[in-house]
């Protein structure tokens, strides 16, 4: 069983002398051998959970080893995670969800499984830290992933900014700003502000992410804009329509409903062990490197989890469906959030309260990231540069110092 930092250091006490193994009152018992410290540690892992006993999925292994589960896990979630999405979409158009509330919610919930899995398995852990930075930062790498969309997905010389453009966008994108300002002022509040296990934070964050797809369904249907708000000389065919010719080609190829949710389910569980196989082998190498949980988690982690949206954002760009491509970045973006509030239900504890430099450091590059291509959406810039749009560079250039940034700043 792997422990965190502060259990080996109440460990390391007690072989010193620092308190007794079986839990007397600190001072008063010799020093313990290494057996007894081995037994406080599996008590101390028992007892520092708010209920129930922390169960890890790896115990102690080597950094080669742990390596190797973890780069497993990454391509395990990379290929369980195209399934996912396919069928997801499937799944939705057959149960007649297609652009409804319900719809938007299960696509949410089934494009970030590995994020949710992380989130869980970090809480349950004791590794805030890392679930932490996984979200803030998963937040930002998945902009970056836009990036690559614009560089090796768009065949026309234009920017994916020039094509996708359209005022749904800049809503959705809007909505990501908003969770992030909701994020930052939940970094101020009291650390003992819990209430039946629930923070005021998380439970806003979740309710302006459930307006957010309530006032983006509507953008969708209607916008009293000319054109409904859609900038001229973008993507002729509506969007999704690539979500929809892959929905219809199930059907033309014969494939029953029960497969459809047979594949989803077994995609779902795939992805599930191993996002938090990922998390507990990742999370344990780092340790063994000295790498910090923050840079981890925003950087390593969050870019083996944005796999599945570079590839499905790949073929959704190369079928000229930018911007389902764009909003589906937004619209991941714009939950993750939301998954503190499994953190705070799982660990017991206020999780942004809690937070540090680095998280809040994080958010605002995630809000900065996402300012631009809000921009570029408006101003649609039409050439391209190294095949990039003017947006897609700023925003590779923000994240490389940003990164360097994170890297330098006091942990």
């Amino acid at each position: 069983m792997r422990i965190s930092a502060p259990e080996r250091a109440r460990a390391a006490d007690l072989e010193t002398g620092a308190g007794d193994a079986r839990g007397m009152d600190v001072g008063m018992a010799p020093a313990c051998s290494t057996e007894d410290a081995a037994y406080v540690r599996s008590e101390v892992v028992a007892k520092v959970r708010p209920y129930g006993v922390e169960v890890n999925l790896l115990p102690h292994l080597p950094l080669w080893t742990e390596l190797l589960i973890f780069v497993g896990s990454a391509a395990v979630i990379w290929l369980a995670g195209i399934p996912l999405s396919n069928y997801t979409d499937i799944l939705a158009d057959r149960l007649h969800l297609g652009q409804a509330l319900g719809g938007l919610i299960l696509l949410a919930v089934a494009t970030n499984l590995p994020e949710i899995a992380i989130t869980y398995s970090a809480a349950a852990s004791g590794h805030l830290d890392i679930a932490v930075s996984n979200i803030l930062g998963g937040i930002a790498i998945q902009t970056v992933v836009l990036v690559a969309l614009d560089a090796f997905g768009v065949r026309e010389r234009r920017p994916l900014t020039y094509q996708a453009a359209s005022l749904m966008l800049v809503i959705e994108g809007a909505i990501v700003l908003a969770v992030l300002v909701i994020v930052v002022m939940g970094t101020q509040l009291p650390k003992t502000l819990v209430v039946a296990r629930l923070s005021p934070d998380v439970v806003l964050i979740a309710i302006v992410w459930v307006v957010g797809l309530m006032l983006t369904q509507r953008a969708g249907s209607k916008l009293p804009w000319s054109n409904s708000g859609e900038a001229p000389d973008s993507q002729a065919k509506p969007r999704g329509h690539s979500r929809k010719a892959r929905s219809d080609e199930a059907t033309r190829r014969g494939v029953s409903t029960a497969k459809v949710v047979l594949v989803f389910g077994a995609a779902a569980l795939a992805t599930l062990v191993a996002g938090a196989l990922a998390e507990e082998s990742g999370s344990a190498a780092a340790d063994q490197v000295g790498l910090s949980g923050a840079l981890f988690g925003a950087t390593v982690l969050a870019a083996a989890t944005s796999l599945p949206e570079l590839s499905t954002g790949l073929t959704a760009v190369r079928q000229g469906d930018y911007k389902l491509a764009f909003g589906d970045i937004f619209g991941g973006n714009a939950f993750l959030p939301v998954l503190f509030l499994l953190a705070v239900l799982v660990s017991g504890k206020a999780v942004l309260p809690n937070a540090h430099a680095a998280d809040i450091y994080l958010t605002g590059l995630a809000a900065l990231l996402t300012i631009v291509y809000m921009a570029g959406l408006v101003f649609r810039p039409a050439k391209q540069h190294a095949r990039l749009g003017i947006d897609s560079i700023a925003v590779l250039a923000l994240y490389v110092l940003g990164v360097i940034g994170l890297v330098v700043l006091p942990q």
